[in-house]
This record gives structure tokens, sequence and C-alpha cells, in this order.
């Protein structure tokens, strides 16, 4: 009597062409300051890009990495992106504009091969 067949394939295959894709883990963060704000003064916009280090087990900086800041303003729903800022040794992005009006601001990070893209929760900033 032959052996039964699984229904599912094998999870081994001899098809050297064959493989895997592993991506660390990233998290990035917004911090926008002061809050509240004045009309059209200075805002700084600061944050970290961190991913998984698989030899510390830890998150740590990403380093020159390109961030997308974005800003959507209140009572609407499509986020523009204001500039590109670039991470520091750190992997912190740090960057100033002028508070106009009312409204979220975030970071968006587009990925790498090694990293997925990743965009956090926006900062809600109060301009009176």
């Amino acid at each position: 009597m032959p052996a039964a067949r699984s229904a599912y394939p094998s999870p081994f295959t001899k098809d050297s062409a064959a493989k895997a894709e592993v991506l660390r883990n990233s998290k990035l963060t917004v911090n926008a300051s002061p809050e509240p704000v004045k009309k059209n003064k200075t805002i700084t916009i600061t944050g970290a890009l961190t991913r998984a280090n698989w030899e510390t087990y830890k998150y740590g900086g990403y380093t020159k990495q390109p961030v997308k800041l974005q800003y959507k303003k209140k009572g609407t729903s499509t986020y523009t992106t204001l500039k590109t800022v670039t991470t520091d040794s750190k992997g912190v992005p740090k960057t100033t504009t002028n508070a106009t009006a009312d409204g979220y601001f975030r970071y968006s990070f587009a990925g790498t091969s090694t990293t997925p893209a990743v965009t956090f929760a926006a900062d809600y900033v109060d301009v009176t």
C-alpha cells in the first residue's frame, strides 16, 4: 500500500533558487513641539526610526535613512508630504516647519530591502 499523500505542500524544497525573505521589524515615532504653538511660529518635529537588531535582541537606531514629514490639516483626510529628512547617527529625524493651522504631523518610512515600511500615528498640534 503506498504512503498517504498530504493535501499540504512540503515545507522543504529541493529548488536551489527558492528563498525566504526575512525583514527586520521597524518602529517609527514622532513628537512635535512646542504644543500649543502660536500661528506662523516655528515648530520642531523629532522622532526615532529603529529596527530590530538580531545580535542584541533590541531595537537600535536606523541611521542615514530618508523619512517623509507629512501633515494633515484638522478636518481633512489627506496627508501632504512637506519634506524628506534623513535620520542622524542615532536614527533620529529632526526638522522644523512653520505652524499655520491645527493639524497632525507624522513621519513615514518607505522601507528598504531589509526593513519594512512603517508610518507612525500622528502627533496633533494645536495652533493658537
